[in-house]
C-alpha cells in the first residue's frame, strides 16, 4: 500500500515559518486584556472604530515564531562573518549594558540642559577621544552615519570656500573610494570627476596633479581604500591638493585598520567621517543604528555644523545658534544632537579597550586579513600583489573556464555554514571577492574558512557546475531572483483576496 503525505518544508530543526499574520486566528491572544464596557467613552473621538489588524496568537506561538525567525539569521555569535563592510563585527555585551544604564537610556532631547549634564559630559569625552585618535582639532558629532558624514564634511568644505569667496565647482573622487562619495558630492551641488588608480590599486598621483586646478574644491579618498590597500602617497596627495587651494576629504569607514597607529590629521586630511558602528563597536547590520561624526582640520573647524558641546564655568552646554558659537557654522544636519545610544556604546568600547587595546585591535585586523591572503593566494586570484590592510581582495580569474561565477561560489559557501564575503565590490575589480575577517577571529576559525574555500575551489576546478548552480540547498529558501528582489521588493503583507462564490 502506498502512503501519501504532504511535506512540511522543514529542514531538521530549521522550521518553515509562516508570516506572523498568516498564523492569525480570531479570539487568540497572548495577554489578558481588561474588558472595556461598550458605553466607555473615555477616548472620545479618538476611540478606534475598527480592528487594529494585529494577528491573534497564543503566547507559545509568539515565542516560537521569533525563536524560529532568529534561527534563520546568521550572526557573529554563530560563526565567522567575513563580509567586507562598514560594520563592526565585535560588539561586547558591556557596551549594551552601558547603553541601557538608567539615566542614559531614558533621556529626551528636549530635556533642560541642566538635567542632562552627564550626557553632555559623555559627548564631550567622546569628542576628546575622536580628536586625539585622529589628530584633528574639531569634531561634529551629529551626523547619523557614513554617507551623512560625507555630506557634512563636504558642506563644511563648501562653507569654508564660500567664506573666502571661492566658487569652486568640482570634486575629484578616487576610483578606489567608497561608492557613496560621488553621490554625496553631487548632492552637495558639485560636479564629480573620477581620478584613476594605478595597476597597484592606489591613486595615480600624476593623474591627480594633472587634473588639479582652481576649479577643484576637494579630493575624496578612502584610506585604506576599498581594495584593502593603504594609500602610500597620501602625504604627497594632500600637499598637492592644498597647493591647488582645495581640501582633502578622507572616507573614514576603514579607520579600524589604522586606529591607534596612524593619525589622519598628520597625513594632511581636512575632513573625515568616522563610522562609530564599525571602528568603535555598535551592532549595525540591517541598517542601524549608526553614527558618523566628522573630524575637521584647523582650516575647517570654524565652519562645523551645530550643535556642539562646550564646557564653561556653569558646566556643559550645547551651542545651538551661530550667535552662541562665535564661529561660522553653516547650520545643522539633524534636528537634535546625534545618535546618543551609539555614543554611549562607542565610548564604552574605547574606555574599556584603552589606547593600547585599540592599537592592538587594528594590528590583529590587518594580521588576520594577511593570514587569509597567504592561505588563499595560490588557489584564488589575488587582485593586487603584496600585503593588504584589514581586508583582502581576490577576483574571479581563478574561475575562468569553470562555468562557475562569483555569485555561485558565494551561494555554495552558505551551504558550508558561513556567511559569504562581499561580492562584486569594489566595482573596479571584476568578480570581486572582498574578505574582511576583522580582529576577533582565531587562527582556527581563519583556517576553517580557508579550508572550506579551498575545497570549493577544487570543486570549481573539477567543473562540478551543477553543484554550484544548485546552491544553496540547505537553507529555508533556495536561490532567489536577486534582481527582482532589489527592483520590486514586497515590503508589506496584504491579506489574500476573499474567494468569490462559484457562479
Amino acid at each position: 500500500m502506498t502512503v501519501s503525505f504532504t511535506t512540511t518544508g522543514n529542514r531538521g530543526l530549521d522550521l518553515e515559518e509562516k508570516l506572523i499574520f498568516e498564523q492569525d486566528k480570531a479570539g487568540r491572544t497572548a495577554v489578558d486584556l481588561p474588558d472595556v464596557p461598550a458605553h466607555d467613552n473615555r477616548l472620545g473621538v479618538a476611540k478606534r472604530k475598527k480592528a487594529m489588524g494585529l494577528p491573534g496568537l497564543s503566547e507559545p506561538q509568539v515565542v516560537r515564531h521569533y525563536v524560529r525567525m532568529s534561527r534563520n539569521n546568521y550572526a557573529i555569535d554563530a560563526g565567522i562573518y567575513p563580509l567586507g563592510s562598514c560594520t563592526m563585527k565585535h560588539n561586547p555585551r558591556l557596551n549594551e549594558k552601558m547603553a541601557r544604564t538608567p539615566g542614559l537610556a531614558d533621556l529626551h532631547p528636549l530635556q533642560p540642559q541642566s538635567s542632562v549634564q552627564g550626557a553632555l559630559a559623555l559627548m564631550d569625552e567622546l569628542a576628546h577621544w575622536l580628536m586625539t585618535l585622529t589628530g584633528m582639532p574639531a569634531v561634529a558629532l551629529s551626523p547619523a552615519a557614513g554617507a551623512h558624514g560625507e555630506l557634512t564634511g563636504l558642506m563644511t568644505i563648501r562653507a569654508a570656500l564660500e567664506a573666502r569667496g571661492d566658487a569652486r565647482k568640482v570634486v575629484l573622487v578616487a576610483e578606489s573610494a567608497h561608492g557613496t562619495n560621488p553621490a554625496s558630492a553631487h548632492m552637495c551641488g558639485y560636479e564629480v570627476e573620477s581620478v584613476p588608480g594605478t595597476e597597484g590599486g592606489r591613486v595615480d598621483l600624476a593623474a591627480l596633479k594633472k587634473r588639479l586646478g582652481p576649479d577643484v574644491a576637494a579630493f575624496m579618498i578612502t584610506n585604506p581604500n576599498t581594495c584593502g590597500l593603504f594609500e602610500d602617497d597620501i602625504v604627497a596627495i594632500s600637499a598637492a591638493v592644498h597647493d591647488a587651494g582645495g581640501f582633502v576629504y578622507c572616507d573614514g569607514a576603514n579607520f579600524n585598520a589604522i586606529v591607534g597607529r596612524v593619525r589622519p590629521g598628520d597625513l594632511g586630511v581636512d575632513a573625515m567621517h568616522l563610522n562609530l558602528h564599525k571602528t568603535f563597536s555598535t551592532p549595525h547590520g540591517g541598517g542601524g543604528p549608526g553614527a558618523g561624526p566628522v573630524v575637521l582640520s584647523k582650516a575647517l573647524a570654524a565652519f562645523a555644523p551645530l550643535p556642539f558641546v562646550v564646557k564653561d564655568g556653569d558646566g556643559f552646554r550645547l551651542v545651538e545658534t551661530e550667535e552662541q558659537s562665535g564661529a561660522q557654522p553653516y547650520g545643522r544636519m539633524k534636528g537634535f544632537n546625534g545618535q546618543f545610544g551609539v555614543f554611549v556604546r562607542a565610548l564604552s568600547y574605547m574606555m574599556s579597550m584603552g589606547s593600547d587595546g585599540l592599537r592592538q585591535a587594528s594590528a590583529d585586523a590587518v594580521l588576520n586579513a594577511n593570514y587569509l591572503r597567504e592561505r588563499l593566494q595560490n588557489a584564488l586570484s589575488l587582485s593586487y600583489p603584496g600585503p593588504c590592510m584589514h581586508e583582502v581582495l581576490f577576483d574571479d580569474r581563478f574561475l575562468a573556464e569553470t562555468g562557475v561565477t562569483t555569485l555561485d561560489f558565494a551561494k555554495a559557501m552558505i551551504d558550508e555554514g558561513v556567511h559569504p564575503m562581499t561580492m562584486y565590490f569594489p566595482l573596479i575589480v571584476h568578480g570581486a571577492f572582498l574578505i574582511e575577517p576583522t580582529e576577533t577571529e582565531s587562527r582556527a576559525s581563519l583556517d576553517q574558512l580557508a579550508d572550506l574555500m579551498l575545497g570549493l575551489v577544487a570543486k570549481a576546478k573539477a567543473k562540478e557546475v551543477e553543484f554550484f548552480k544548485a546552491s544553496p540547498t540547505l537553507t529555508p529558501r533556495r536561490r532567489l531572483d536577486e534582481t527582482r528582489a532589489a527592483r520590486s521588493p514586497v515590503l508589506r503583507w496584504s491579506p489574500p483576496a476573499p474567494k468569490l462564490a462559484a457562479e
